[in-house]
């Protein structure tokens, strides 16, 4: 059927979802006459691309998925109990150690534009066994570690480059798998994360005291070395159609459709701000009346949060496949992890600080699992899932490393008050709210449209 003859002139509107449950081509002259922006597509056998969308070997790939964020985003979660041993044992600035943990990230994300681009091009389970190989380096020497610039290059730099170069190619592998329930997929891999963010830091804080610190990162080295070898064992990228362009390392051509420009600029303001919260989360308790927290006990408040996080990636998966659409689900999400962000200035108390601690986890955790599934949903070539995806993650990387310091500056200027960080990374993700509406409508869909 013609695109014409489905969708008549007096309601010309072509929302995403229906896009990629249709049997519609996506060729760009197909969609003529429409303001819905075309994606680019860079040969015409796309539109035969067959996806398994379930069997044993899709949710193997799932699974590899799976433990790979468990690495490459749940043992990032560790950090913050390197953070307490850095100040307390070795009495480095705090300042100074939250430059390792949010460079980590950093270079995690930035790394994303090259490994996904090496992905499309069939070379993911090569970038996955070399970031494997840079993530348990990184590892180790950090064991070994004695200064700051050590800790800095083995942690924040080497084991940053090693977990980019491990979760790209993962991620578009499980998106070649799945269409029709992409989102459940890839939040059922994404919640990995919260596996990794329990694992390793509970292994972390309850060997430190045991065996010290140098023997219980080897030993949450020795974790990690068994997640890596189910990885590779699992990961089998799918052959895709070939493409006749050559395509760039980076896709900047991707900026000029409108709904992908716009999501990456809402997601942008999303993650300035969205890590604020795991940053000082452990920083605040202390401030609480009454000692109500310890330099220990602040570690909990970080295992509940990653907890509760889990089950809100798949829960928010499955909505943003059966429900609502995957970019609904996503801006539910953010606008939630405001109301969250806004309600952190009233905590006066540990009970209010354990309620926030997991209300913070799960809006945390459906926002990053939603992510995924909708970014998926405005791309519409497997072939160019991991560059699109690298770049987005790009732009990401400049928003992680500057939003913690940025909230740091507020909490400075403040004279250690919270209430300026807090409004000011709750305004954030508002204004991503809105930019992220305007993407929603810019794929000319309304309001309420399932997208």
């Amino acid at each position: 059927m013609d695109l014409a003859e489905k969708y008549d002139k007096k309601n010309p509107i072509v929302t995403v979802t229906e896009l990629s449950h249709s049997s519609l081509s996506l060729d760009p002259e197909d969609l003529s006459g429409f303001s819905t922006p075309k994606p680019e597509v860079i040969n015409d056998d796309n539109s035969n691309t067959d996806y398994p969308d379930g069997g044993s070997a899709a949710w193997l790939q799932v699974l590899a998925g799976h433990f790979t964020n468990a690495i490459a985003c749940g043992y990032g979660a560790t950090f913050g109990v390197f953070q307490l041993y850095y100040t307390t044992t070795l009495g480095l600035p705090a300042s100074q150690v939250s430059w390792i943990g949010s460079f980590q990230v950093f270079i995690l994300n930035l790394t994303c534009i090259v490994s996904g681009r090496l992905a499309d091009a069939g070379y993911g389970r090569a970038v996955t066994l070399a970031g494997s190989i840079l993530m348990l380096l990184g590892t180790f020497a950090t064991s070994l570690a004695a200064t700051y610039w050590q800790i800095f290059l083995a942690q924040g730099v080497c084991t940053g480059l090693g977990l980019g170069l491990l979760w790209m190619p993962s991620m578009t592998v499980v998106n070649s798998y799945f269409k029709r329930r992409r989102s459940l997929a890839l939040n059922l891999a994404s919640a990995g994360t919260g596996t990794g963010s329990l694992v390793f830091p509970a292994t972390v804080q309850y060997l430190i005291p045991r065996i010290g610190f140098a023997w219980a990162v080897r030993c949450s080295g020795a974790v990690a070395l068994v997640f890596v070898v189910l990885i590779n064992a699992l990961l089998r990228p799918r052959p895709l159609p070939k493409t006749t362009r050559k395509a760039p390392l980076v896709e900047v051509g991707a900026l000029r459709e409108r709904p992908y420009a716009l999501f990456t600029a809402g997601t942008f303001l999303v993650y300035l701000a969205l890590y604020v919260g795991s940053f000082y989360i452990n920083s605040f308790a202390l401030t609480l009346p009454g000692g109500a927290f310890t330099s220990t006990s602040t570690v909990n408040l970080l295992l509940l949060t990653n907890a509760v996080s889990t089950p809100a990636r798949v829960l928010i998966g499955y909505a943003g496949d059966a429900l609502v659409g995957p970019l609904n689900a996503y801006l539910f999400s953010v606008l939630s992890l405001a109301l969250v962000l806004f309600s952190w200035a009233a905590v006066q108390s540990a009970v209010a600080m354990y309620v926030w601690a997991a209300a913070f986890g799960v809006a945390n955790g459906a926002v990053q699992g939603a992510f995924l599934g909708a970014l998926a949903s405005l791309v519409f070539d497997p072939r160019q899932m991991g560059s699109r995806f690298g770049l987005v993650c790009g732009f990401l990387a400049f928003a992680t490393l500057a939003g913690p310091p940025i909230a740091g500056a507020i909490l400075d200027s403040s004279a250690g008050n919270y209430l300026g960080a807090q409004i000011w990374s709750g305004a954030v993700e508002i204004l991503a709210v809105v930019v992220l509406l305007v993407c929603k409508f810019s794929v000319g869909s309304g309001l309420w449209a399932l997208v």
